[in-house]
């Protein structure tokens, strides 16, 4: 019996390049071999796209572009082919695909971007579609569909690039409607760069102006007092949500340097919460995840306040997938193994390709 053949998608020009990297050599490993052929395809940090033939190790430790075998390639977005074209010695080459698990993050891969190339070539692949994706990573977007499905989220405001021109009087007029403190941040990122803290007028404005450095949309959102909490969610039709966990950890998730400070090291699951608030958790969770359209995984993140508040913080639809990443440490809470659960994306992918949500 013909194996399934499976590429792997890894690197990308976002700041979360190292977090796919480490992801995708994980996964790799994990993917059972005698049933699966995995083509590995790495985008480097200029957005050069490379079919990679070498060790997986060279993809942990970040070498794997320096391999001299690597050669050109990309995924055709003509469904006749359905697979990747590698160009070697002035000759293309086209090698049919099964599926993708397009372990990307962040802008120009887990903002939707990838995933329509991946609609259009007709190849099914792991995680949420184009709106989907695109709406998780927009800040404003996720916060729009929350407020139309009555899912709490912190007040918040927009700032778009139009407004730059009169940012001081909107920047006030801000401060005046909502307080202190803020959190304000790139609409569009996939970690907290370009994200800050700001407790009056001057720390708003300047807080804003780096933001814009990372996209044209700026959120501001109300300083939240909270516990952190996770939830993973797996599935389609049906979607599943784990236990829920804790993020214990000195860091502060508006802190630049540490950008992604959730990597698991600083998971207590189960959180010590009562019962009741577990699963107003994971019912909420599963209505963010229908909402928003997602399908396969998706990492929630949540503050809980001291009066018991609970609110939806963000969704991150292609989460770090190391074995001690979140998302994998709460599947594991369901009894996953790290393979069975890459095992479980990458056959759901197939099985539910032709499904939109």
């Amino acid at each position: 019996m013909a194996r399934i053949k499976a590429a792997v998608i890894f690197g990308g020009t976002a700041r979360e390049h190292e977090l796919s990297l480490a992801s995708a050599a994980e996964v790799i490993r994990c993917i059972p071999k005698d049933k699966y052929e995995v083509i590995c395809i790495g985008i480097t940090r200029k957005g050069r796209w490379l079919y990679f033939p070498g060790d997986v190790e060279d993809i942990a430790d970040g070498t794997w572009e320096q391999d001299t075998d690597c050669a050109s390639a990309f995924i055709s977005p003509d469904p006749l082919y359905r697979g990747i074209i590698t160009i070697e010695n002035g000759e293309a080459t086209i090698r049919r695909v099964d599926v993708v698990f397009p372990l990307l993050m962040g802008k120009k891969g887990g903002d939707g971007t990838i995933q329509g190339l991946l609609d259009l070539s007709g190849i099914p692949y792991v995680g949420s579609g184009v709106l989907a994706s695109a709406s998780c990573m927009d800040k404003s977007h996720t916060h729009m569909v929350m407020d139309d499905y009555n899912i709490k989220t912190a007040e918040w405001q927009l700032i778009t690039q139009r407004e730059i021109n009169e940012l001081d009087a909107r920047c006030r007029a801000i401060a005046d409607e909502m307080g202190f403190p803020l959190i304000v941040k790139p609409a569009n990122s996939g970690s907290n760069a370009g994200t800050s803290l700001a407790e009056n007028y001057d720390e708003l404005l300047a807080s804003v102006k780096l933001a814009f450095s990372s996209d044209n949309k700026v959120v501001v959102e109300k300083y939240i007092k909270a516990r952190k909490l996770e939830a993973a969610v797996l599935g389609c039709d049906m979607p599943v949500c784990s236990p829920v966990g804790e993020i214990i950890s000195p860091q502060i998730i508006f802190d630049p340097v540490n950008f992604n400070v959730s990597t698991g090291d600083d998971l207590r699951v189960p959180a010590d919460i009562s019962k009741e608030t577990e699963k107003k958790v994971q019912e909420t969770a599963i209505a963010a995840f229908k909402a928003l359209g997602c399908k396969g995984l998706a990492r929630l993140d949540f503050f809980l306040t001291e009066d018991g508040e609970l609110f939806l913080n963000k969704i991150g639809t292609m989460p770090g997938l190391r074995r001690n990443s979140v998302f994998c440490k709460l599947m594991a809470e369901l009894d996953y193994s790290h393979e069975e659960l890459i095992v479980e994306l990458l056959e759901q992918a197939v099985d539910n390709a032709d499904r939109n949500y």
